[in-house]
This record gives structure tokens, sequence and C-alpha cells, in this order.
């Protein structure tokens, strides 16, 4: 798994260096709204884009979700991420804060998100402040009305595709996509039955506090908040819904003289083409647009810097076999079905050592801390700002990762002392070996990760210094002691 990930990025650095030196010391070009066949390239180049502008939405919409965005500021509940990229710890300039289904969270750049649940009649979800629930709650209306509009605006491109019908559409009247040519992927499939949006990713974007914002290096469209990129780990051919909020006025320019600095914009282009012209789309306060069908896969987005701080609410339908609570409680609950627990005496004793068992329960246990504990509690105290509800869950999962050190123990045991031929412990070492070796590496990696975000970020303390987990979660092994065949 962490190889082709690695393999991956490799690949999409090849393909960035490839398609820069092809473009030599120029640029490619690009169209914004000013020019005259930018609405033509629209159409038919970025016809699965659709921009839902400010005007046509309800005011009272815009003011409950605006006013959230600062709450969520003034609360302080916008973090900085420490994410891995090309092997490296970088501290994000953008702050954030993931929203969602309770138990759903979202993984980018090696980064686990935990979504603060929004708003669910059904769960006895503790937040800090009444005014934090609402704040939830807002996004969760905004969450439904624009299901609502990436429904709608998905049923006009089916309508489109089918009658061919978009020559006489005047796209400087209204940038929407009403009639647009193109092939769509979720033509078979029943809107009504389309799967809702399960998070949305809050951002938090201040020119002021980003002084060294790269050029955008393909179009030269200006400096670059968020570079190219594909949004990841999404549900495939699933619609992402952005709702753009800037506010203050700033004087301070960090573009050149060919578009209004103060405005951000939203740059796409067709994935790793030089032929086609890239798009360039200003953004108003209150604009959303939706990247609908298979957009995201065969096109990346970047955003262009303005003047002003900017939020940004950007709803997805994260994929989620892997990345719910319930998922990893499900995969506890399956490893430890090998763990007997004397009812009397309370003494723990392994139930098979079927080397297959034992080794699918080494990678629950490995599963279970470095993608869910260790990613919890690197992030520090947080989530205890805006809900209690992955306090407790990392609780249970902790008190499961405590019993599968218990059930590793009782495995090393065995292997010393009960009576099973070299055979025997020889295939039970090859099946959790490997797993044995990659938790020791791993422990380490995110000793020297948690000592990285010390000194980067004292503001937020880490692990180490600002968590309730179990200490021998910062150690760097558990088993030191070596193995012998006998």
């Amino acid at each position: 798994m962490m190889k082709r990930g690695v393999l991956c990025e490799e690949e999409k650095e090849a393909k960035k260096q490839k398609l820069l030196d092809q473009i030599g010391d120029g640029h490619l070009p690009y169209l914004s709204p000013k020019d005259d066949t930018f609405y033509d390239l629209w159409r038919t180049c970025y016809s699965k884009l659709t921009l839902l502008q400010a005007k046509h939405i309800n005011a009272d919409l815009h003011h409950t979700v605006q006013n959230a965005f600062l709450s969520l500021l003034d609360n302080g509940c916008l973090f900085q991420d420490l994410v891995r990229l090309k092997g490296k710890d970088i501290l994000t300039p953008v702050s954030r804060i993931l929203i969602g289904r309770p138990g759903y969270t979202y993984k980018y750049l090696n980064t686990r998100l935990f979504a603060v649940p929004w708003i669910n009649d059904e769960l006895n979800t503790q937040y800090c402040t009444r005014n934090l629930l609402d704040t939830y709650k807002a996004f969760s209306d905004l969450n439904k009305f624009l299901y609502s509009q990436t429904v709608n605006e998905l049923q006009k491109l089916r309508k489109a595709h089918k009658n061919d019908c978009f020559q006489h559409f005047d796209y400087k009247e209204q940038v929407k996509s009403d009639k647009r040519p193109c092939t769509l992927n979720n033509e078979n499939k029943e809107l009504h039955s389309l799967e809702p949006f399960n998070v949305t990713l809050i951002n938090y974007m201040d020119p002021r506090d980003m002084p060294c914002l790269k050029e955008e290096p393909y179009f030269g469209m200006g400096k670059m908040a968020v570079s190219w990129h594909h949004d990841e780990n999404l549900v495939e051919q699933s619609t992402v819904a952005v709702y753009n909020f800037s506010y203050q006025e700033s004087a301070h320019d960090i573009n050149g003289d060919d578009k209004d600095p103060a405005t951000w914009n939203v740059g796409l282009k067709i994935a790793w083409d030089i032929e086609t012209p890239g798009l360039c789309i200003p953004l108003n306060t209150g604009d959303c647009y939706l990247m609908l069908d298979d957009l995201n896969k065969t096109h990346q987005h970047c955003v262009i810097a303005g003047c002003q701080p900017r939020f940004s609410s950007t709803h997805r339908v994260a994929e989620s076999s892997r990345d719910t609570f319930q998922y990893i409680k499900s995969q506890c609950n399956s490893a430890l079905q090998n763990l007997h627990m004397d009812p009397d005496t309370g003494a723990a004793a392994l139930k098979s050592l079927e080397p297959r068992v034992l080794g699918q329960t080494e990678e629950i246990h490995n599963e279970v801390e470095f993608e869910w504990l260790r990613q919890f509690w690197f992030q520090g105290k947080r989530y205890n700002k805006c809900t209690t509800f992955w306090k407790e869950a990392m609780t249970e999962l902790e008190n499961h990762w405590k019993q599968m050190e218990t059930m590793t123990s009782l495995v090393l045991k065995a292997i010393e002392n009960e009576n099973l031929t070299v055979d025997e412990k020889c295939n039970i070492l090859k099946n959790i070996l490997p797993c044995l070796v990659e938790r020791q590496n791993l422990r380490q990696e995110w000793r020297e990760r948690i000592t990285f975000l010390t000194s980067a970020m004292p503001v937020e303390p880490a692990a180490r210094s600002d968590c309730d987990c179990d200490e021998t979660l910062l150690q760097p092994s558990a088993h030191k002691k070596p193995i012998t065949l006998r």
C-alpha cells in the first residue's frame, strides 16, 4: 500500500517534469472571461464544470453559511496540517477542518482528517458550545442544497447529451450547464439514488500569511494558494461542489496586472495535456462551482490566490470502504475473535495459532495503530475544541489496540514455549514477521514526525506532550525480545 503511494507520486512527478520540458521557457495559453472564445472553450472542453452565481442562491443561506465560516475561525477550529509530500513533512499554508457524517474520515497526502459530525438526530453528539452546534448545522444545510443542485445539473447534462441541443445557448448571459455537449458517465445511474456528499473539507486561506506562494508554472495564471491536483480518495465519478467566500478589503497585490488582484480564481486544465488552453474563472463571494461526474478524474484544478482572506467549503463523496470508524471497529472485532479472556482470572490466551489468522491479526494491529491512533493523536487535542465524538471513539480503539499488543506477546511466547515443530514456528513467523518489522520501522518514523511537529508547530503541541493516549504508542517498538527457533 505504501509502495503504491510512492510510485504514484513518482509517476506524477515524472509527468509534471515532462510537461514542463515540453513547455520550455514559455507558458501555455489560458482563457478568462475577458477573452472572446472563453465560453466556447468552456462549452467544448470543460462542459462538466458548472458555476452557480451567488445572486442565484438564497440570501438566507449565504448569511448562515458565511457566519458559520467566521464562527469556525473565531472559535479556533481551523488547523494547519502536517502532510507528507515526496517523503518530506510539510506544514500546509491552508487551515482546515473536516465536517461530515459521524465516524467518517478523509485522507490526503498521508494525513487522515477526522470529520466533526454535522447534526445527526440519531446520535447524542456533544459540541463545545451552542454556537458551534449552529455552525455545523449550517454546513449540513449547505450540503443538502449543493446535493440538490448537483442532481439538477446532472439531469441537465443528461438531457443535453440526449438531445444535443446546445447550439443556441448563450454562455455569456448565464454560465450554467443547461445545454452542454458531453459524455455523461453517470448516464445509466438513476439520479434519484445518487450518493449524497458525505463530508465537506472547510479551507481557510489568508494571503498575508502565505508570503512564499509559488507561481502557477504552466500558464502563468498567478500565485497558487493550492497547486494543480485531482481531489483524491473519492468515489469514482462523483461530483465535487465548492462554496466560495472571501472577505475584508486588502490592497496587497500578489498577482500581476492582467486581472483583478483582489479576486480569487479557480484554474482548470485537462490533465497532462498541452494542446488545450487552460480555463481561469474568477470567483465572487457566494459563488459555487460544481465539478460534475468524472471531471475531477479527467481534469486538474488549482486555486489562484486573490488579496482577501478566503474560505471554501468543498463537498465530496469520500471513499468510505476503509475510512470510517465503523470499518476499523469491525476490523478490531474481527482480530479480537482469536483472543480468549478467562472470566474468573482475567488471563488472556489465543484460541488459535493458525498462521493465517495470526498474520491477519497483526495486519489489523498495524492498521489501527498507524492509520488511526497515531494519525489522531499526532494532531494533538484539536478535536476537543469541536466535539467529544472522536475522543470517545479513540478511547475504544486504544483499548482494542492494547488487547492486540497482548496478542502479539502471546504469539511470541507460543513460539518460544509451545511444543511446536520448527516448520510450524517458521510458518507462524512467515506470516507475522513482515508486520512486526513494518511496525518497528513505522514507530521510528512517527517518532521523527513528532519531533518535527514539535519544532514546526509550537502553538499546537504534538502528540507526546498533548495527548491522553497510552505512552507505549510513542515508543519505537514494544517487542524488542529476539526470536529464536528451537
